[in-house]
């Protein structure tokens, strides 16, 4: 998708990742609206065990850096989590694959929640829980704008476009006022974190050029790791041979030398044979 390209809000397809996540969503939430109204406990003891509460992840609850965006109590927290992803998330997801696109989703909200916990350590700020799909919302919203610099928007009804950087800023600017209004609490530290971490998960994994990077760093380790073991068990089979009262050679990079190479000096030729 070229970039400085104009959107316009209609209806994006409802396919593939962005799908399977809206859907799971809303069946979870269901069943959360249905628990409170019926089965008063049983719903408080799902919303116990699936928010994100940084007194219970100390005791091990870690399984709680995933499971709370998928826990709702706020209608309009669902509703505006999930238009976000269901508008911007069609675009990136036909840019960058389905499974990148969970990558992105699921990556978003665990950096969030832990930076988050990390931050309630002080005991004076990102206080209480989080819950809720707003902080991959969030990082959804900053990829699509890293994308797409400066290309508007076209919100309906609003006849004119407004460029994406724009929509970020709004976005963080009222994330920002709640913050301070709550007092840090952790809900909106997560929603702001959000922010962030789609711009970390863009810079790793959406830049051609740092990607290349990591790649080649990546296979150079591994290279160095075969190589490494390609000489130590050379020199494990040379103990061996020699053990056997024979004496084979192999030379720094492991490569094994024929005997009838092995009294030539360096520089000169040796046999064609390769190890």
């Amino acid at each position: 998708m070229p970039r400085h390209t104009s959107f316009e809000m209609g209806l994006p397809p409802f396919r593939g990742a962005v799908r399977v996540i809206i859907l799971t969503n809303v069946a979870v939430y269901v069943v959360i609206l249905l628990l409170m109204s019926f089965w008063q406990t049983a719903g408080d003891s799902v919303l116990q065990f699936g928010v994100l509460d940084p007194a219970y992840v100390r005791h091990g609850w870690l399984w709680q850096f995933v499971t709370y965006a998928f826990v709702y109590v706020d209608p309009l927290t669902f509703v505006f989590s999930l238009l976000g992803i269901y508008f911007l998330g069609w675009s990136i997801e036909e840019r960058i694959g389905s499974l990148g696109f969970y990558g992105l989703y699921f990556g978003s909200i665990v950096l969030s929640g832990f930076a988050g916990f990390l931050l309630s350590i002080s005991g004076r700020i990102a206080q209480g829980h989080a819950f809720g799909s707003g902080a991959a919302a969030n990082a959804i919203l900053m990829v699509f704008f890293l994308f797409n610099r400066g290309a508007p928007i076209m919100l309906f009804p609003i006849p004119i476009g407004i460029p994406v950087k724009w929509l970020v800023l709004f976005t963080a600017a009222i994330e920002t006022a709640y913050l301070l209004l709550s007092r840090f609490a952790l809900f909106y530290c997560v929603l702001l974190l959000g922010l962030g971490a789609g711009y970390v998960y863009f810079a790793l994994f959406l830049t051609r050029g740092v990607s290349l990077g990591v790649s080649e760093r990546y296979y150079g380790l591994r290279n160095s790791y075969y190589r490494w073991k390609r000489r130590r068990a050379a020199r494990k089979f040379e103990v061996y041979m020699r053990g056997h009262n024979r004496t084979v050679n192999f030379d720094e990079h492991g490569n094994y030398i024929p005997p009838e190479d092995s009294d030539k000096q360096d520089g000169e030729s040796k046999s064609d044979w390769v190890n």
